[in-house]
């Protein structure tokens, strides 16, 4: 192997050196734990130290990188204490997910480091994020991101790649190429000669660098590095390097010819740099016997560190304080004039005088800048807040969410627009494996919105019309936001972005333009967890939200004789179910309708509540009302007869009559 190391001084390249052994000492070290069953996992990047190393090295201190299962050199080159990652292999308290992950999917906002997570994908746009902030605040910084030649294979990989090109964003998409997938071969994963080769479809320089040289990665990465910095662009390195050990060392490498095990092996990036250095006289043997020396102590002392700590202790309460982060809620009251706007001016405005509160607030989704969005509620808005805030977006729901992900990460918050809640789907892995346990798993905030446009009655079909918050209330880390009230829709927005937490904001499509009310012209916020009581009653307690409510309005007025509480929810998570249960202590009797499909659908939830906690106090069997069992239909009398307005009715009788 040739070293070009023109003016590196020697300072440098047994720095190189050094970053690269200690991973390397530390992998032996937990290869002999894992027999023993004193670590339960291991993915091991022995071969590929170089590209981990060379990286980091490269990128300032305050720069981030966002590795992958087999970048050990990335944290140890970051300096972090050792004693902490065994914690962390080991599930315990002093390692960075406080037990509740194991392996490398951590971050550390100390170190400027973000883990990955199994789904692989979701991490390269999360780096977009990261560098549209850099690019935002001016900070000339270069964010760099792993994957492997496997990763390249998920849709992610394309809308990564083409946000950061169509926003020129200062991110180094880095590609180890180690020939397998676990035990699929490259010839398997990409009909291509090079996965740099991909860059010319996105109009993006590529290059291909040897990943087992530590001088040619480190070189050429600190060039790269530099230019980006001072021309903001995205670039696609190509790393050749080779998987020495298994996926994991369960899985062995039998699959793999022994020849080009042997050919790969004479290519060990430390062995042939340490040879180097000998050769140059720059390493000796006592110099190199002290490195390792030190290197294996300073192993072996955080080792006993982290085997003496305790094992973590299960503690009920502290789980469930850490699925969010804390929001002190305040309430920001009206001292406004009132004025009768529509549900859709009320989402306008809240959003408008949200991004004057917050003066880096973005705003990202399909076409929302000149043209003002799919229903116009962000007409305007570029010429107030300028084209950096209100980003129009290719068409790439994970990329976009991801890359939420990644503002929040640097303290910006952002809202995503979804044309349509059914587009959310295209993003759902990112949604409910990255942003929901994110602050779970190692206390990293997402603050951010996700606009739902939802629901049926306007013959749109099955691919618009859906309102899917099941998706999302049966998932921790989540919370779920469903006015029904232009007044309630414009204060949970507001409270929606200052919570740090991610917020799914469903607004219903069909009252964007049919409801109207009194609504405070200045800005003002509303709890979440608190549901309003629109009527009072004593026969029976109907719980609803959204656009349902209003059809529970509408029935209550035709039949003037029910005597009814009604509960409008407002969130879904939170819920009031203090709310629910003090009505129907009242009432002895509930009835719950949405416009969900039933089956699944939260009102199957609340039941279960109701009859777990007040079946002592029901004279009736708590019924629920939904949508059939099948997709939302597009013709009037088909989708008339999906919904459950015209069914509610008889069944709000039927249960009085029981």
């Amino acid at each position: 192997m040739k070293y070009n190391i023109d003016n590196l001084d020697t300072t440098i390249l047994l720095e190189l050196y050094k970053n690269m052994l200690k991973p390397r000492l530390i992998e032996e070290k937990m290869l002999v734990l894992l027999r023993q069953g004193k670590i339960s996992k291991w993915f091991s990047g022995i071969g590929q130290e170089a590209i981990s190393v060379g990286i980091t090295m490269a990128l300032n201190k305050d720069e981030y990188i966002l590795p992958m299962h087999r970048n050990l050199g990335v944290f140890t080159t970051r300096k972090i204490p050792l004693y902490r990652l065994f914690a962390q292999w080991q599930g315990k308290a002093s390692g960075f997910t406080k037990g509740r992950d194991r392996s490398f999917h951590f971050g550390t906002q100390q170190y400027k480091i973000v883990g990955m997570i199994s789904h692989l994908g979701p991490q390269l746009g999360v780096a977009d994020g990261i560098a549209l902030a850099s690019k935002l605040k001016n900070k000339n910084q270069v964010t760099a991101v792993f994957t492997g030649e496997g990763g390249t294979s998920e849709g992610d990989f394309h809308e990564a790649l083409n946000v950061a090109s169509v926003w020129q964003l200062p991110v180094m998409f880095c590609v180890e190429n180690n020939g397998y997938g676990l035990s699929t071969p490259t010839s398997e994963q990409y009909y291509c000669e090079n996965i740099a080769d991909k860059g010319v479809g996105y109009g993006m320089e590529s290059h291909i660098i040897d990943g087992n040289n530590i001088i040619e990665v480190y070189k050429k990465v600190s060039d790269i590095a530099e230019s980006i910095r001072k021309e903001p662009r995205p670039v696609l390195l190509e790393f050749k390097t080779f998987r020495m050990r298994g996926h994991e060392e369960a899985s062995g490498t039998k699959y793999v010819p022994q020849e080009l095990m042997t050919a790969w092996g004479e290519k060990d990036p430390i062995l042939n740099f340490e040879s180097f250095l000998f050769n140059q006289s720059i390493l000796n043997e006592t110099n190199n016997s002290q490195f390792k020396e030190e290197i294996t102590k300073e192993i072996n002392e955080h080792l006993e560190v982290a085997f003496n700590e305790d094992d973590i202790k299960s503690i009920e309460i502290n789980e469930l304080d850490d699925v969010f982060q804390d929001f002190d809620y305040q309430e920001v009251k009206n001292n406004s004039n009132n004025k009768e706007i529509r549900f859709i001016d009320a989402i306008s405005d809240g959003l408008k005088q949200s991004m004057e509160q917050h003066e880096d607030l973005v705003i990202m989704g399909q076409d929302i800048a000149e043209y003002g969005g799919a229903f116009k509620i962000t007409d305007g808005f570029v010429d107030q807040f300028g084209t950096e805030r209100v980003r129009n977006t290719p068409i790439c729901e994970s990329a976009i969410i991801e890359t939420a992900m990644g503002l929040s990460i640097v303290g910006i918050k952002s809202i995503v627009e979804m044309q349509f809640a059914d587009f959310v789907s295209s993003g759902f892995n990112p949604l409910v494996n990255y942003l929901a346990k994110s602050y779970y798993r190692w206390s990293q905030n997402a603050d951010i919105v996700i606009r739902m446009p939802c629901g049926g009655g306007v013959a749109a079909g099955p691919f618009h019309s859906q309102t899917n918050e099941a998706w999302f209330t049966k998932t921790p880390g989540l919370k779920v936001v469903y006015p029904a009230f232009p007044y309630d829709a414009k204060g949970l927005l507001a409270t929606a972005i200052n919570d740090p937490n991610p917020v799914l904001f469903f607004e219903h499509k069909g009252l964007y333009r049919s409801i109207r009310q009194d609504v405070p012209t200045d800005y003002y916020t509303l709890p979440f967890g608190k549901a309003s009581l629109i009527k009072k009653g004593h026969d029976v307690t109907i719980i609803s939200y959204g656009a349902a409510v209003h059809w529970a309005l509408e029935t209550l007025n035709n039949n003037l004789e029910i005597s009814a509480d009604l509960i409008d929810l407002r969130t879904l998570q939170p819920l009031d179910i203090e709310a629910i249960y003090s009505s129907i202590k009242k009432t002895g009797r509930a009835i719950i309708l949405h416009e969900d499909s039933l089956f699944g659908g939260i009102a199957s939830d609340i039941s279960a509540l109701i009859m777990e906690n007040c079946f002592e106090y029901l004279d009736a069997p708590v019924k629920r009302v939904a949508s059939m069992e099948t997709p939302i239909p597009f013709a009037k009398q088909l989708e008339d007869q999906y919904l459950p307005k015209g069914r509610f009715e008889a069944d709000l009788k039927a249960i009085l009559a029981y």
